[in-house]
């Protein structure tokens, strides 16, 4: 997916490719723009590109066509360490024999900032992330909680314009690691920081970000903020990758006044919107998101197409119900509801209609064979 240039673009990817071998393209053509200030993820699976993307970037690796641009200037031929370039790493890459103080006053000695302007910035590089009392301690001493703050201050403590974060949270439990989102988001827009982040983890980049780019076989295939992404993906590949999803195969029967009607396989006709599909006889995949099913008829909307279904399990999960449903021929269709003190709880081997509303199915391609 190319995404044109833009003039106030302070990251730029244009036409980039990168190869280990000669042959073999992990990043094809990538165009992107990130502007200043933005907090921009890039989401996939391994081997995604993701990743490589973020390397070349920093200057870890360099690109095999293309052009890279900071600030409106190509940064293809200038080393690392003097991109101005903020780094956080998974494993923190914190000098062990270093105390915590000294780890942060470690780039700064590289760009030879004088000792009484070090001690001022490590100070407050530390006071930013609340760990202005441990500068004595070594990196053993600290959690792993604390040593990631400690690694999140020293790509801060020289003021750079843009920081990377490669999985830097994946360490972590799920309790400090959502504790941590929050921190680092709230950090990087309080300074403004254009931030450039990598993970794989779905609900992180939702969770952070102004932007999520979702890469799949070294492009990008989509590039959106987390609410339309997450609503209005438009593949069955970011459909699929982005948070729990029901998926029902079919064949488009028309395509009238923006809604197409399919005839699935499993049995039944249903209203959807068409995204990626444009004529009668395409296959399609029909994408509806779970928490978007309605089981109570009352809150159905007149004219929505509804299916019969089977209650096959229902998992109490706290704040949500979760449902699994025999629908149109597919075991594993899921709704989700809100645990709300009138909310029914389904029985294994109930027999219920469900719908939803027309612009909340989505007819996309359907997956190569």
């Amino acid at each position: 997916m190319a995404e044109s240039q833009t003039s106030d673009a302070f990251v730029e990817f244009d036409r980039v490719q990168k190869s280990y071998d000669g042959e073999t393209l992990v990043v094809k053509d990538l165009n992107l723009s990130v502007p200043k200030g933005e907090f921009l993820t890039m989401l996939g699976p391994s081997g995604s590109g993701k990743t490589t993307c973020l390397m070349m970037l920093a200057g870890f690796e360099t690109a095999t066509h293309g052009d890279i641009r900071l600030g409106g200037t190509s940064i293809n031929n200038i080393p690392p360490h003097k991109r101005g370039i903020g780094m956080v790493f998974q494993n923190y890459a914190l000098f062990p024999h270093m105390t915590i103080a000294e780890n942060l006053s470690f780039p700064l000695e590289v760009r030879k900032i004088g000792k009484d302007e070090r001690e001022k910035k490590v100070k407050r590089a530390l006071d930013m992330v609340e760990m202005g009392n441990f500068g004595g301690r070594r990196p053993a001493q600290l959690s792993g909680g604390q040593q990631q703050r400690v690694a999140l201050a020293r790509a801060l403590v020289f003021e750079p314009e843009l920081v990377l974060m490669d999985e830097p949270l994946g360490a972590l439990d799920k309790q400090l690691r959502e504790k941590m989102q929050f921190e680092i988001t709230d950090l990087a827009h309080n300074l403004g920081i254009t931030t450039v982040y990598v993970t794989h983890d779905q609900t992180e980049a939702l969770t952070m970000s102004d932007r999520v780019a979702v890469f799949d076989d070294g492009r990008i295939q989509q590039i959106a903020a987390p609410d339309v992404l997450y609503e209005q993906p438009e593949n069955s590949f970011v459909a699929q990758f982005i948070g729990e999803n029901n998926t029902l195969q079919g064949v488009v029967k028309e395509i009238k006044d923006g809604t197409a009607l399919v005839q699935l396989d499993g049995g039944g006709m249903i209203d959807c919107f068409p995204v990626n599909v444009t004529k009668a006889g395409e296959r399609t995949q029909v994408s509806i998101r779970p928490e978007r099913v309605e089981f109570d008829k009352n809150r159905l909307q007149k004219g929505a197409h509804t299916l019969k279904a089977e209650v096959l399990e229902f998992v109490y999960m706290g704040d949500i119900f979760r449902t699994r449903l025999r629908v149109a021929g597919t075991d594993d269709f899921i709704v989700k509801t809100r645990n709300a003190p009138d909310q029914r709880r389904l029985q294994p081997g109930e027999q219920l209609e469900i719908g939803w509303l027309p612009q909340d199915c989505r007819a996309l391609d359907a997956p190569a064979a």
